[in-house]
């Protein structure tokens, strides 16, 4: 998301996916979207009072079905209302809602269409956002990697809400589930809002515990090989509690 015009929505928001079709291909809200979206504005509240995003930067959203739940264009997270749901198809038709959806809706949509991510969160966390101006790939600076699937790519610029971002975004992402996009940000995804927040969160820490230790003068951090990397990713095959 970048800067917004004077009617709070951002240049952006009627290209691509986030065209307004008009009253007529909307429909009511379901008891389970109702819900969804609850969660969805408590997690983009989330990334505000952590510090991963400043006013409305960055954008959230969860799939049920066919239908996309995101974040509206330019509405502070705390002002959003339980009525405020805003949904797309998978091509990007509004099909819940009157807010104009969020101008990254292609790089939601792009994500949707070719992984089995149920859930999507955009920041412009500060040190993530950070090392995307330094390196291509994030050095294997932590284990954590492996809860992303591997080394966490950079995805190289494109402006904010284009079909190139989205393209560059996807090429970043393969085999992965989170990348840093080039002087922009961060995107993860999981099968859950709470799983795609949680890998934001270790995609931002990761990327501060790497700057912090390349500051150091005169000292270059130990990194990780590909073997070490490798014997965790096995092991969180069998992490947590069996239910």
């Amino acid at each position: 998301m970048a800067e917004q015009r004077g009617d709070g929505r951002d240049p952006g928001d009627l290209r691509g996916g986030g065209q307004d079709p008009g009253e007529s291909g909307r429909r009511g809200v379901r008891p389970e979207e109702a819900r969804a979206w609850e969660e969805l504005v408590a997690t983009a509240r989330r990334t505000v009072s952590d510090g991963l995003v400043v006013g409305t930067s960055g954008n959230v959203s969860v799939r049920l079905g066919d239908t996309v739940l995101v974040t509206p264009s330019g509405v502070p997270y705390d002002r959003l209302k339980p009525d405020d749901v805003t949904g797309v198809d998978l091509d990007g038709r509004q099909v819940l809602g009157t807010l104009v959806p969020t101008s990254e809706l292609p790089m939601h949509l792009a994500v949707y269409r070719t992984t089995g991510a149920r859930a999507v969160v955009h920041t412009h966390a500060v040190h993530a956002t950070a090392v995307s101006t330094l390196v291509s790939e994030l050095p294997l600076i932590h284990y954590m990697a492996a809860a992303l699937g591997g080394p966490v790519r950079v995805a190289p610029y494109a402006t904010y809400g284009t079909d190139e971002l989205a393209e560059n975004m996807l090429r970043a992402l393969a085999g992965r589930a989170g990348c840093l996009l080039q002087n922009h940000g961060t995107v993860t995804h999981g099968t859950t809002l709470d799983q795609a927040y949680d890998r934001t969160a270790q995609l931002e820490w990761m990327c501060r515990l790497w700057l912090t230790a390349a500051s150091v003068p005169g000292l270059s951090p130990s990194l990780l090989s590909g073997e070490q990397l490798a014997e965790v990713q096995e092991q969180l095959r069998g992490y947590g509690q069996r239910r």
